[in-house]
């Protein structure tokens, strides 16, 4: 199941992109923020404070861009954003989880920009991929961490930005984007779902 998400994504995103070929409209950007986990809550532990606890790490945002339409106060643009955390810290007052666990997002989604001819344009994003988490061998508190180190799963994307003219085909991005996966192996397993909030700035570069 988690090769045939990538397969799929792989695919989407090659008909996408291949199907806005005549629109002569590209955009690249890269961002740097973080990806904001919320606490995961474990049931029936006699602990003080039975959440599993996620860092926030510095990570990194790439997106191509496609634009297939212009629709006056409009555009549709497809894009591919990928987003890594390269290390996000877990806490749990067991020490039964792994260290840490790293994290890749890729979606091919839809964008739509508003006032895209303006300097200041706001816009929205919407799309399905996939997820990989790879957690460490180490647990919190010593010893291997058992089961599988590798979790792929499918990914959807929702995203809000703001794009701001900076110097001829130049903007500066602002951008916000929840990743909703599975959970990456945290050996309690506490639910089945995440909201991973990637928030960070960056540059884009249209052409």
């Amino acid at each position: 199941m988690a090769r045939n998400w990538f397969v799929v994504t792989v695919a989407v995103s090659m008909v996408l992109l291949t199907a806005g070929a005549m629109a002569q409209k590209n955009d690249v950007s890269a961002s740097i923020g973080r990806v904001f986990t919320s606490d995961q809550g474990v049931q029936g532990t006699t602990l003080t404070d039975s959440n599993i606890h996620f860092g926030d790490s510095l990570a990194y945002s790439l997106s191509y861009g496609r634009r297939i339409a212009d629709i006056g106060l409009a555009q549709l643009t497809v894009e591919v954003p990928f987003v890594h955390d390269p290390d996000i810290k877990l806490n749990y007052a067991a020490f039964t989880v792994p260290k840490s666990y790293s994290a890749v997002f890729l979606a091919p989604s839809l964008r739509v920009n508003l006032l895209a001819s303006t300097a200041v344009s706001p816009w929205i994003s919407g799309g399905i991929g996939f997820a990989h988490f790879s957690s460490s061998s180490t647990m919190e508190g010593g010893g291997s961490t058992p089961g599988n180190l590798g979790v792929t799963s499918k990914a959807v994307q929702l995203g809000i930005g703001l794009d701001v003219r900076f110097w001829q085909n130049i903007k500066i991005r602002g951008e916000a984007r929840d990743f909703y996966t599975d959970e990456p192996n945290l050996v309690l397993n506490p639910q089945k779902n995440l909201h991973n909030y990637f928030v960070g700035a960056g540059v884009v570069w249209s052409f």
